[in-house]
């Protein structure tokens, strides 16, 4: 992963616009040796995956400080409304944002947003989701993603048998990405897909509902597995079956390392999760809005869809390896895994 190079001192007086923002160290006499603050506005598209407010927020906020300490992030989240993020974006441009770092409710319609600050002069970063036109990009290998998932499925079903397929809102860029990975893996395999699904917001309670609708067509204990897109909707899968009283759950894919997920994992309720290391994300979307405030040439890109990008590697969690991975990496500790409803499961699994 490249690491992009700052600068601390910056050789012009700023004013920063609307919102009330005052430039840090500015002088009346126009010093260009002046330290100016600059505004990076985050823009997340959601609250229902925890990683955002749990993670993403703050390691971005975190990184960006260390950077900058004279940098402002203007943290908008758009509660999946498109409408809503495309009035923030304008706001946070109207109000003197020199980055946008925007993880797009709806990746087509937020090319209107990145054409909006691009005729401002205002670089867009697409933060984990794909926007056709921003100036950046950085995310995850998605479509591998979902190869990881389909293949854990074929492991874990010894590659026969009817499934069922949840994936995520047909609005994500992403998503789209999963699903094709996915699909790759799994219609070469030996299984069968009864029913498919789009989750139109990725929630949980939608998976819940969609599959215990599946019920009335195939009985429980007949399904060898279910793809579950992210770990929400691993959740709510994992829920439907608990409610009809199923005897034994069949191996459930998911996303996104929840804590909640990782527990499922450790008790067998879970069989995958894919872990997508958000600092390292969250931190290189943080560098990478500095140099850009700050003017400063960007390297170490490679081509995505015309866009220059980041793109890191995803990696497969399941019960052997909870302790090389998210527990190395610190994303929880032992003791947030297991708590006493997971003690016992814990210590079969190795994890002290």
């Amino acid at each position: 992963m490249n690491t992009i190079s700052r600068v601390a001192m910056l050789t012009a007086t700023l004013t920063i616009g609307l919102g009330g923002l005052a430039a840090c160290g500015s002088n009346d006499d126009g010093d260009s040796g002046s330290d100016e603050g600059k505004t990076i506005a985050l823009l997340l598209p959601e609250t229902k995956t925890t990683r955002y407010e749990s993670f993403d927020k703050p390691l971005f906020e975190a990184k960006v400080k260390e950077l900058c300490d004279s940098c402002k992030v203007d943290y908008l989240n758009a509660d999946q409304d498109a409408s809503k993020q495309q009035q923030q974006a304008q706001s946070a441009i109207t109000n003197g944002a020199s980055v946008l770092v925007l993880d797009p409710v709806d990746g087509k319609a937020a090319t209107t947003i990145v054409k909006s600050a691009q005729s401002s002069d205002v670089p867009v970063v697409a933060y984990d989701r794909f926007i056709e036109g921003a100036d950046y990009y950085i995310s995850f290998d998605n479509e591998r993603v979902g190869q990881m998932q389909g293949e854990a499925l074929v492991e874990a079903t010894g590659d026969k048998g009817d499934i069922l397929m949840l994936n995520g809102s047909p609005t994500d860029p992403n998503a789209a990405q999963f699903k094709k990975g996915a699909h790759s893996v799994l219609d070469a395999s030996g299984l069968n897909i009864v029913a498919e699904y789009d989750n139109p917001d990725w929630s949980p309670d939608n998976a819940q509902k969609f599959t215990s609708s599946q019920f009335n067509k195939v009985d429980p204990g007949d399904l060898a597995g279910v793809y579950a897109a992210n770990d929400g909707q691993a959740g709510g899968v994992f829920a439907a079956f608990k409610a009809a009283g199923a005897a034994d759950v069949p191996p459930i894919t998911g996303q996104d390392a929840e804590l909640a997920a990782i527990q499922r994992i450790v008790a067998g309720q879970q069989f995958m999760t894919v872990y997508k290391p958000i600092k390292a994300e969250a931190e290189q979307a943080a560098e990478l809005a500095v140099d850009l405030a700050n003017g400063e040439d960007i390297s170490g890109t490679e081509d995505f869809q015309g866009v220059p990008s980041f793109i890191l590697d995803p990696i497969s969690v399941k019960q052997d390896n909870v302790g090389d991975t998210v527990v190395k990496d610190e994303f929880y500790t032992v003791d947030q895994i297991c708590t006493a409803e997971y003690a016992d499961a814990c210590q079969k699994a190795g994890l002290s």
